[in-house]
């Protein structure tokens, strides 16, 4: 083989060979480099990693008996309103002077006056006619009295002429002297005196029958003058009760008649508001002793008489009236709510000073009315229980979440009745989705 032929072929191999060392000796040199300098460099101190904790508000809930309080809302309103009519028709001729809405009245005070002329001629003329039957029932009596001595005279000379009569018929029989037409004029003369006894019988028969009519137009005659002066009387119309007008629809020498609504009057000495109560709650916490006041009567009875807050919801001074629970008024089946009724006197409802306002019928009010008591619960604020019924409790600084049975929710708190135990302590802060046992620290 030509040797010149191999140095040929075998000086590329020879080149790569020396590239690859000298690139393999290149990198020792940059590894040693890069070792040396790291060497150089101090490491960085270790830093420990120590668990955050949150700061919460929380305290150890203990149970208690809390009274329950339903609260409700409604217009308040006179117990007693009263439209007043005219009885009777006629022209309007007086008014009370201060006949205006918003006025008040006491009880008695002439409202107004109805021309009586014409009421007052009819009992008059009524007076006349009883004084008229009076004198008649006398004169019938009198004639009555009169008719039975007549009567006992005809019925004498009935005896005496049917006597003759029987003396002249027994003569002529046995052949007397006595002519038959003597015996016909006797016997005529005794139907004739028994035609007056008869009638005058008939005539003292009469009498007690036409006594008793007169009575009983006398009687009636008594009605119309009964009637006539309660008529006359009626013309001045006055007021039931001392009273607020509320409407006035009159005006002198207005014509009025029977049953037009002219005056509208409202009894302010008692107040009621009618509050409506979810069922739900009624049925829980309204106190109902059980007592009934009918054997046949399906409705609520034995309500609890207790007493009420009221509050007027644009009174911002914070002015409290004292009612009364009354009774049940209605259950409404669309709404599944009941209605009570709370009532106020005048005394309860006036200003407690110069300052304040009194409640007034109109007025829209928030009623607090008790209940029956809670015993054995614990009260939280309203934001330390979730929406999901859940709390959240600190064991040994960590958070644990309980599920609690709500009994109530009243205002900002909420009671508990079950789920918790004496002496937990319950986180009272607003979390949003904390990790559970979460590091907590309890501010102090």
């Amino acid at each position: 083989m030509d040797p010149q032929k191999v140095n040929k072929a075998s000086k590329p191999a020879m080149i790569v060979v020396k590239s690859v060392v000298a690139c393999v000796l290149v990198l020792m040199i940059g590894v040693l480099g890069m070792t040396k300098l790291a060497s150089l460099k101090k490491p960085p101190a270790e830093v420990k990693v120590e668990e955050r904790s949150i700061q919460v508000e929380a305290r150890a809930v203990k149970p208690e008996s809390v009274p329950v309080f339903i609260t409700g809302y409604g217009e308040v309103r006179a117990l007693d309103v009263v439209s007043i009519s005219p009885e009777v028709s006629g022209r309007i001729v007086a008014i009370h002077p201060r006949l205006e809405v918003g006025e008040t009245v006491m009880k008695g005070d002439i409202l107004f006056r109805i021309d009586p002329r014409d009421y007052r001629a009819a009992q008059e003329e009524a007076l006349a006619t009883e004084q008229q039957l009076k004198n008649t029932i006398l004169r019938l009596e009198k004639q009555y009295a009169i008719g039975r001595q007549r009567l006992k005279t005809l019925q004498r000379n009935q005896d005496l002429a049917a006597a003759e009569y029987e003396r002249f018929r027994k003569l002529f029989e046995e052949g007397s002297v006595v002519a038959k037409s003597r015996v016909e004029a006797a016997e005529q003369s005794m139907n004739s005196a028994t035609d007056l006894a008869d009638q005058m019988a008939q005539t003292v028969a009469l009498y007690p029958i036409r006594i008793k009519e007169a009575e009983n137009s006398l009687s009636a005659a008594r009605a119309r003058l009964d009637l006539a002066a309660v008529r006359l009387k009626r013309c001045e119309v006055r007021a039931p009760f001392n009273g607020r007008v509320t409407t006035v629809s009159l005006e002198k020498g207005q014509y009025v008649t029977p049953g037009q609504a002219v005056i509208t009057l409202a009894d302010d000495s008692v107040l009621e508001i009618r509050v409506s109560v979810d069922s739900r709650d009624a049925r829980q916490w309204l106190q109902f002793n059980g007592t009934r006041t009918g054997q046949d009567s399906a409705w609520f009875a034995g309500l609890k008489p207790v007493n009420c807050k009221v509050r007027w919801t644009e009174d911002n001074n914070g002015q409290i009236w004292n009612g009364r629970l009354h009774r049940v008024v209605k259950f409404e089946p669309q709404t599944r709510t009941l209605t009570v009724a709370v009532r106020l006197n005048a005394g309860d409802a006036a200003a407690g000073s110069r300052s304040a306002m009194p409640l007034v019928e109109g007025m829209f009010c928030s009623v607090q009315i008790p209940g029956r008591t809670l015993t054995g619960v614990f009260r939280l604020p309203r934001q330390a229980v979730s929406f999901e019924n859940t709390v959240y409790t600190v064991v040994e600084n960590r958070l644990k979440t309980v599920s609690v049975n709500v009994a109530r929710l009243e205002g900002d708190f909420v009671y508990i009745a079950g789920g918790l135990s004496p002496g937990d302590t319950v986180v009272t802060t607003r979390l949003i989705d904390p990790l559970e046992n979460t590091l907590l620290e309890i501010k102090k």
